[in-house]
Parts: C-alpha cells; structure tokens; sequence
C-alpha cells in the first residue's frame, strides 16, 4: 500500500457544477413497476432522492471546464502560471486525445503546461489525481497545478436500469493547487485490489471489445427486468459493498495511524457518495462521529463518480470552512485513496448549476461534423 507524506503543497479552491436538468427519483415511480412501496424501500435504503443530469448537447470536458473558469476567476489566477493539467474521469470526450488537451487549448493556457488524464479508476480518482499533483510540486516539476475531476455517470448505464442507472448523477469540478512555503503537511494512503478487477467494469467500447455492429444494438435484460448494453457499466453489488465496507474503515484507521493524528483532530470526513447505505455504513464501522461527516450529498447529487467526493467537500464545506479535511474514496479496479488534507483559507465555492451554451451540437450534428471532417482526407 502506498503511503506518501507532503509538506509544501496547499490547496488553494476548488469548484464544482452540475448541470441544470435534473431527475427527481419521485418522478421514476413507473420504472419501479408502478410500486410506490417498492420505491419507497429503495429511497430509504439508499437515499435515493434527486441527481442532475446532463443533456446531449453537455460533455464532461464542458462541465470541468466551467468549473476552471469559475475557479480561475475567482482567485484571479494568471492562466500563464499554471504548471500543470490533470483531468481524473472515466467519461472523456474521446479515447484520444486527453480531455487534459482539450481543455486546456479551451481554456488558452500556456503551451508549456504539461497535460494529461487519470482514467479507469473512476471513484478512487481524485485522490490519485491530488496525489499525482501534489508529487509534480513537491518534485519541481510544476509550481502550480489544477486538477479537474469530472463525470457524467447518468451516460454509463441504461435508464431503465434500476440496479444502476437511479444511483448516478454528473458533475465537473476543478481544483487548484500550489508551492507553499509554508508547512503543510498532507498525507496520503492508495492501493489496489488487482484480483477484483471485473467486479465493476464497462466490457464493450475500449479496444479489446470495440462498439461495433455486432453489439452496437445489443440489449440484456436480467431476471429482475433490469436492460443491460455491453458498453454500460456492470457492477456485482454485493462484492463491491463488502469490497467497500472492508476497505473504508481500514483506510480510515491506516490514515489517521500514518499521519499520527487522532479523530478528534479531523474536522471533516469527505466521503466518497456511492450510496448513502454504503457511507453511513463505512462511518460507523470506522468510527466517525456522525456531525463529522454526510450521507446527504448522496441524496441530493447522486453517485458523481470521480467528482462526486469533491462534490461533497463544496456542499459541505463552502459556508461552513474545515482546516483538516480527510477524504475516503473507493473505486474501479477495485481501487482506493485516503488522505488529509490541510485546506485552511483555500477557497470552496457551493455547487453551480451549469447551463448549456445554445451554440453547442446536439448528436446529428456532431454526427454530420465527423463525417466532413472525414471526407475531407488527411491532407485537407
């Protein structure tokens, strides 16, 4: 397991947004078999209550960058001194190039920005995202960094999925660190549960099984009536809980050893949003006073993926500041990231809602766009 310590990075912001849709789970009473009791079990069990989700026209690259901007601006950030891009998702534009590319020729950031993604990790990311960033400035390698975590979960399963598709919501968030002179210890503990690897995963559309005819069209319906696509992402529930419910605690307990920190000293517990079940779960077991963390985020965001952590942090802790902040987050791979965090006096806006520029293409036309392009050649 590794366990890394930092003394001069600081987080400086960070900012989140969803998009302006949402879906209220009240309003789904009909993929619950009409069965209001059914429904009623479900909300109550899992906290299922509203998630925002975006429209065709809306990418993750158009949510984290909005959530770069409002970040930037709001500290009054030179675009020319940020040192280094990462983009932690699993819902990127393209296979290729990263959405770390595309963004920052968005955001016209200097060419000596070095950019690049974090992918397949999903809930897990940020951390890692804010691992590798912090390694870059305590290295030299970069003195300022910016780390967008980022997904449109809403899009990795089928509507009338009711296994999965009600738990996910999306959201884009930015984060910026910085070389500080001053101390601030920050401590961080990942790792990997290699063997589980197909316990949660998306089969179809990388390059072992691209989307093609054969499957393009293809649905499964389980025996509870849930419709699966090959391409969606197909998760064995119990073993990720008791993935979950072993790893969270432990990890908890492995951070606030390592850092050589008691409970008491922690002012915040950022939990990753699964699931409200899944958090209350791993916070009792843990220890966690209850005024010390939430189950709520859940409740009104849904499970955001990679974002969904940092969601948490800007509902929580925007009107209510924390100095020492412990995130736990676990994810595809199966993966985990703990850490604490020192955010004395960085800036933590409230969620946004993020609108859809009207100019933005809808399927067709980007349909349209790729087959011009194409037909051009390759020495247009």
């Amino acid at each position: 397991m590794s366990r890394t310590r930092f003394e001069h990075v600081k987080i400086s912001g960070i900012t989140c947004v969803v998009p302006e849709d949402f879906i209220r789970i009240d309003d789904e009473l009909a993929f619950f078999n009409n069965d209001v009791k059914l429904l009623e079990r479900n909300k109550k069990i899992l906290g299922l209550g509203k998630r925002h989700v975006a429209d065709e026209r809306t990418t993750n690259s158009d949510l984290c960058e909005a959530a770069a901007r409002e970040l930037l601006s709001a500290l009054n950030v030179d675009k020319d001194s940020i040192d280094a891009l990462i983009v932690v998702s699993t819902s990127h534009d393209y296979h290729y190039p990263a959405s770390a590319c595309v963004i920052q020729g968005r955001l016209a950031l200097s060419e000596n920005c070095t950019c690049f993604d974090i992918s397949g990790l999903a809930c897990s990311a940020y951390v890692h995202g804010l691992l590798t960033a912090h390694s870059l400035i305590s290295g030299g390698g970069a003195k300022k960094c910016l780390v967008l975590a980022g997904d449109i979960t809403s899009r990795h399963s089928d509507r009338r999925n009711r296994n999965s598709n009600m738990l996910f919501g999306d959201a884009g968030t930015a984060t910026l660190l910085e070389y500080t002179d001053e101390l601030r210890p920050s401590f961080f503990i990942t790792g990997t549960r290699g063997t589980c690897w197909n316990k949660l995963i998306a089969p179809a559309g990388g390059y072992s099984l691209p989307m093609f005819s054969d499957i393009a069209g293809l649905e499964i319906t389980d025996a509870t009536g849930n419709v699966w696509r090959l391409c969606d992402d197909i998760m064995k529930g119990l073993d990720v809980f008791k993935f979950t419910t072993d790893v969270g605690p432990k990890g908890i307990k492995d951070i606030l050893e390592f850092s050589g920190k008691s409970m008491e000293y922690i002012d915040y517990f950022a939990f990753h949003q699964a699931n409200k079940q899944i958090v209350r779960t791993v916070a009792m077991y843990a220890g966690v006073p209850g005024d010390k963390y939430s189950a709520e985020t859940f409740s009104q965001y849904g499970n955001c993926g990679s974002a969904a952590v940092t969601v948490d942090i800007c509902r929580q802790l925007s009107q209510k500041p924390a100095k020492n902040v412990c995130l736990a987050t676990f994810g595809v791979g199966l993966s985990w990231g703990f850490c604490l965090v020192d955010m004395e006096g960085a800036y933590i806006s409230p969620v946004h809602l993020h609108h859809t520029p009207a100019d933005n293409m809808n399927r067709q036309q980007k349909i349209d766009y790729w087959i011009s392009y194409f037909k051009e050649g390759n020495n247009a």
